[in-house]
């Protein structure tokens, strides 16, 4: 008897999820027919936008019938106050039961939580009625852990989620090397994390856009590694979009690298990487 891999998706494209911020609503209220119902719209945790603005787009989110997943940068929040707080106002007011948990940018922690793992182990997330938390993944290496120190904490992070009745959902920082994300899928399962990984993509935008997004987000952009996503130098100044490297994933996955899905960052604009989605499925049905 022939048994199907349900776990799976048909299409790579299936199950994907967005990012958007408090100026994108109307461009995601606007695609929302295009995109599956229920899917996670994650929302940034912008320097710029108070937990005021971040409560507002997550009921915006809601509201349009999508799941909103708010992250939570841990050197932002400045209190345990602070952070039940807006926890408890998302649950109540948005439905929340999701949340990304980040480290954050700045050198210095503006509170008590210098990292994502001090944040879980408040016991917030629980107690509020948070469901899935979501935390890092970095295919490309990270700034300040060596790497046998970044998978123990992803390992320690991902057991204290289930200890606490959670399901750990990971997010990998958006690459343009499809090859170092399967090395890395292939990487944590070995080390028996199991759980499902939503792999970052960049959405079609402007090559400039793209190494600049690239550049303030740590990621590799040198000449050789923007040929793997097919961007040739001389084309500066036009646009890109992941055909190559999702091409990659979707030949290449398989039942070793375990449940993996993709995030769209969409650095061009949501209507883009929405009609990105479209056309790749198109294009692959027809091959079909």
């Amino acid at each position: 008897m022939l048994h199907l891999d349900t776990s799976r998706p048909a299409n790579i494209t299936d199950d994907y999820s967005l990012e958007v911020n408090a100026k994108g609503i109307s461009a995601l209220t606007a695609a929302a027919h295009r995109i599956s119902p229920a899917s996670t719209i994650s929302i940034p945790y912008l320097p710029n936008q108070d937990n005021e603005a971040r409560l507002a787009t997550a009921r915006a989110v809601r509201k349009i019938g999508f799941e909103p997943m708010p992250h939570i940068s841990a050197r932002r929040v400045t209190s345990l106050a602070e952070l039940q707080w807006f926890v408890e106002h998302a649950v109540a007011e948005a439905g929340v039961e999701r949340c990304l948990v980040i480290a954050g940018d700045p050198a210095t922690p503006m509170g008590p939580f210098a990292n994502s793992s001090l944040l879980i182990e408040t016991g917030v997330f629980e107690r509020s009625g948070i469901k899935v938390i979501g935390v890092g993944g970095h295919p490309e290496g990270h700034p300040i852990m060596s790497a046998a120190d970044r998978w123990e904490v992803l390992k320690r992070k991902c057991q204290d989620i289930e200890r606490r009745g959670m399901t750990p959902l990971i997010f990998t920082q958006f690459a343009f090397d499809a090859g170092i994300v399967l090395t890395w899928l292939e990487a944590l399962r070995e080390r028996g994390i199991e759980h499902r990984v939503r792999v970052g993509v960049p959405g079609p935008a402007g090559v400039a856009v793209l190494a600049r997004y690239a550049a303030m987000c740590g990621v590799g952009a040198c000449a050789s590694m923007l040929s793997k996503y097919g961007i040739s130098i001389g084309r500066l100044f036009g646009t890109a979009g992941p055909e190559h490297f999702v091409d990659r994933l979707a030949a290449d996955l398989t039942e070793v690298h375990g449940k993996v899905s993709l995030h769209f960052f969409p650095f061009g604009g949501i209507a883009q990487s929405v009609g990105w989605v479209e056309q790749y499925r198109s294009r692959s049905e027809l091959a079909c």
